[in-house]
């Protein structure tokens, strides 16, 4: 239901949807720097950006410059920083989701909300499972729009709040050890002459490849340099940090591509697979699809459906295990049984026994009520030698009201099987 309050203020007036949260955490981050005010870390986000945005380099050279100098990719701030705003860039104007060559982008992050919307409905409906089991819920989707980087649940550090906890140690720690001081500053002075060799590089330049290979095999070289300087405690902690940091980072950015990526195909599969299982109503169409279909799974949900949806009775739906026994005695009663109490009753019990669809009643129109007894204690196995006539028919009386259990208890699983998703 639609809240009025508010709502004409809402539709006068741009939602301004913006990733500026993200924007706002990194830049904070880049503010790390007890020294000069330009830190090696800054200047790793700096010389992606400028890598990015260079208008001369081929996306292919670009991608091989990001290559060499990821070669210490927990130290490439800037790689995987920048790539969560690049990557929540692509879910706000829609085009995470890709469209074929020579066609006009129709994706809208609108779009993509009403389909996650949708995958958090019928995910339950079709695998009885929330959709977070599937690695499907909003987060799994908009986690890192929707805070993820920058909130916990628990008392743990958000994930960028620990990023700019170990940079904070390590810069600080620059400034009293010389060999990290020296490592950091070199990758600070690799970076500043990359940024400024791309600014420098214009489109009728020429032989300049040679020229970007060894800026960036100099910076691989000086991360790795600073690597090295973080293998012992407590600096190897640090890095270990930073490490897990970093893969956090990654993972989740790779998990909402794949899922956002192919969310329309995901949704719709879905929705058609609610759609079909919708005709099955129809004893025709279901026919039809049981034949058409060539997977086993589908030919045994359409060929069972009819007994599936025969077994199924809201009467016995239980929560747990131990409600089976109450149900039962609630059905006994509503069918009013037992319906014979007294084993001394023989007349009562053989009718009750002639009605019990194990029963052989061949010929009993010819036997006495005692023998109608007997007979129907041997078909049923029930010992009769040293027995009276009260003691088989107490036996019997027994038997069959256990009978009436039984096929509640069998109906009981029975509407369980068929309402449990499989």
């Amino acid at each position: 239901m639609t809240i009025n309050k508010g709502l004409t203020s809402l539709v006068n007036a741009s939602p301004d949807f913006s990733n500026q949260g993200l924007e706002n955490a990194i830049n904070d981050i880049k503010s790390v720097d007890k020294d000069d005010g330009y830190s090696w870390i800054k200047s790793s986000i700096d010389a992606d950006t400028a890598i990015e945005d260079n208008t001369v380099l081929t996306a292919s050279q670009k991608n091989d410059l990001k290559d060499t100098i990821n070669n210490q990719s927990h130290l490439n701030f800037g790689r995987y920083l920048n790539d969560v705003i690049r990557h929540t860039n692509t879910i706000l104007n829609g085009t995470i989701i890709p469209i074929p060559s020579g066609e006009t982008q129709t994706a809208t992050f609108l779009e993509i909300l009403q389909l996650v919307q949708s995958i958090q409905t019928l995910i339950p409906e079709l695998y009885g499972v929330p959709a977070s089991e599937k690695s499907r819920d909003v987060n799994d989707h908009l986690g890192s729009l929707n805070n993820k980087f920058l909130e916990t649940e628990d008392s743990s550090k958000p994930v960028f709040t620990s990023v700019k906890d170990t940079l904070s140690y390590l810069d600080a720690m620059a400034r009293t050890t010389s060999s990290l001081a020296t490592a950091s500053a070199a990758v600070r002075y690799s970076n500043t002459q990359l940024i400024t060799f791309l600014a420098s590089v214009v489109a009728d330049s020429t032989d300049f490849q040679q020229t970007l290979n060894t800026y960036g095999s100099q910076l691989a070289g000086n991360m790795t340099n600073l690597h090295n300087q973080l293998a012992s405690e407590p600096l190897l902690t640090m890095k270990n940090q930073l490490i897990a940091d970093r893969d956090e980072i990654v993972t989740q950015v790779n998990l909402e591509i794949s899922n956002v990526s192919g969310i329309r195909t995901y949704a719709e599969t879905l929705a058609n697979n609610t759609s079909y299982t919708s005709l099955a109503e129809d004893t025709e169409l279901r026919k039809l699809m049981s034949r058409v279909a060539q997977n086993t799974d589908w030919q045994t949900y359409f060929n069972d459906y009819e007994t599936n949806s025969t077994n199924l009775n809201p009467m016995y739906n239980t929560d747990t295990d131990s409600d089976k026994a109450s149900v039962i005695d609630k059905v006994l009663e509503e069918q009013g049984l037992p319906d014979v109490l007294d084993y001394l009753d023989l007349t009562s019990v053989a009718n009750k026994a002639k009605k019990d669809t194990r029963i052989n009643t061949t010929n009993f129109k010819h036997y006495t009520t005692e023998q109608i007894i007997t007979k129907c204690c041997e078909q049923l196995g029930i010992t009769t030698s040293n027995n009276t006539v009260y003691n088989r028919s107490e036996l019997l009386l027994n038997n069959l009201n256990q009978r009436d259990r039984d096929i509640i208890a069998e109906a009981l699983d029975l509407n369980e099987s068929s309402n449990t998703l499989s």
